[in-house]
């Protein structure tokens, strides 16, 4: 008996844990496509495989739906693929291994791969099945979305005929997102000139901040380590003489940076002082930050010796990059109360032998605010020496005022479940904005089941909301003739 057998709805349950017997990490997934393209073909379905191992099946519409119009149900292969420290988990041939807690499935120490097995798995119940009543459908079950939406960026369009999509790759049950935010990736270099110097070395790290993700969490407006080291710097440059060794801080672009690290030189009554205006401003911050980053700390230590420093200009020019920066929100939606519209955060610094690298994140649901943005960070570093580039863009996913679908997934969610949904957008980005680039007249709606802790050891599927669901996408595919 399988472990998922007394799971409802029980043939969703059963290919998902189907999919979690099969190795598919981002970039892994031969085995999932051509386990997709095998269930197509015992099935006597039309199905694609591209080079990219995108799968495309195709079903036709049941007795009366057959001149209904097609409908897309698209959600990604690959998932995020983590695990605990102390797991001897091998992703590329082990199986998941899955308990049940109350209402929740997990993976033991290892993600769980809701996002986005569940599309999947829903795809594929709706394939098999021969008594639900359903339009023509057009399962489309991209790769590397993980890492980059690669799959969905080199998909080919033609050979998909819908002009209805579904994508099944929302985290919480009862909202359906009608939009999302593009974004870019872009660095910043400076090459500063080094200089021999015998001077006594400082290290102040900033540290204890809760991060998170920069397009869920920016709203929360919680301190970013490397603006509040800029903040550092600038006073301490108004108070005493001192020189950049090196700067690092932060992990992922994607991420708000927790901490940051800054080595400097320093007279040799340099140290007292700073010490003294670290402390003083340590309690200015957690005062700003008291709400959301209330473990706030700046630590200084000597470091030993430095053969070298960076010039005196070379500093300052850092330093005025770092204080005037943008980082955070910077509008906010006029369509959707509290949503986002544009913001960037500044993940990552890094010191390499002879380069300092800044790496920012942008990220907006207007075209025109992403560029704006971009371009006021690549005149700053302009105007102090940096060299800018950008890398890696994905295409929003703009609110659309008349939309059929989304006014049929309102009228069919208030039948269902007898309640008003929210209708939301989410300041991230999801496939449907380079699909929708690819298909402009294509009308899509994004929902899914709960979801929590997603890309984590610890994340876990609400079985009871996939049950709902599984009946809400039912009567939706029902309504749509």
């Amino acid at each position: 008996m399988s472990f998922t057998s007394n799971l409802k709805p029980q043939n969703v349950f059963k290919f998902f844990e189907e999919l979690t017997k099969i190795p598919h990490c981002s970039a892994e997934e031969k085995q999932i496509s051509d386990y997709l393209v095998n269930f197509a073909k015992t099935r006597s379905l039309e199905v694609v495989q591209d080079k990219n191992l995108n799968v495309i099946i195709k079903k036709q519409g049941t007795k009366g739906y057959e001149n209904a119009p097609t409908v897309i149900i698209q959600g990604h292969m690959d998932m995020v693929c983590e695990k605990s420290k102390d797991s001897s988990h091998d992703f590329s041939k082990d199986a998941l291994e899955l308990r049940l807690d109350g209402d929740y499935l997990y993976a033991t120490n290892t993600t769980l791969g809701g996002d986005d097995g569940i599309a999947v798995a829903y795809g594929l119940a709706l394939l098999d099945s021969d008594s639900i009543d359903h339009p023509p459908i057009e399962l489309l079950i991209t790769t590397e979305e993980e890492t980059g939406m690669f799959g969905a960026d080199a998909l080919d369009p033609s050979n998909l005929k819908g002009k209805i999509l579904l994508n099944i790759d929302a985290e919480e049950e009862g909202i359906y997102l009608v939009s999302c935010a593009g974004g870019v990736n872009s660095t910043v270099e400076f090459k500063p000139t080094f200089e021999e110097t015998s001077k006594e070395t400082v290290e102040i790290e900033i540290s204890g901040l809760n991060g998170g993700h920069s397009g869920m969490e920016i709203i929360k407006q919680r301190a970013n380590a490397i603006k509040l080291m800029g903040r550092v710097l600038n006073s301490l440059n108004k108070e005493l003489s001192f020189n950049l060794v090196s700067m690092n801080g932060g992990s992922k672009h994607n991420a708000i940076a927790r901490e940051c690290k800054s080595i400097i030189t320093v007279n040799s009554d340099g140290f007292i002082k700073v010490q003294d205006l670290c402390r003083k401003l340590e309690e200015i911050f957690k005062a700003e930050f008291r709400v959301e980053d209330p473990g706030i700390s700046i630590n200084v230590s000597k470091y030993g010796e430095s053969k070298r420093q960076m010039s005196c200009e070379d500093t300052e020019k850092l330093i005025t990059f770092l204080m005037t920066v943008p980082n955070g929100v910077q509008t906010v939606s006029k369509d959707i109360e509290n949503l986002v519209e544009s913001s960037l955060n500044i993940g990552i610094l890094e010191t390499s032998k002879d380069e300092i690298k800044f790496t920012i994140s942008i990220r907006s649901s207007i075209k025109s605010l992403k560029y704006e943005i971009s371009e006021r960070v690549e005149s700053l570093a302009k105007i102090t020496g940096g060299k800018f580039v950008t890398s890696g863009e994905y295409p929003e996913w703009q609110y659309e005022e008349n939309s059929k679908i989304r006014e049929l997934c309102i009228e069919t969610h208030k039948k269902v479940f007898n309640e008003e949904p929210k209708i939301d957008a989410i300041h991230a980005g999801l496939e449907c904005g380079l699909l929708k680039e690819k298909m402009q007249d294509t009308d899509m709606i994004s929902f899914g089941p709960n979801l929590y802790d997603v890309h984590t050891p610890n994340e876990h599927l609400s079985v009871s909301s996939v049950e709902r669901v599984w009946n809400f996408l039912q009567e939706l595919l029902k309504n749509i003739k």
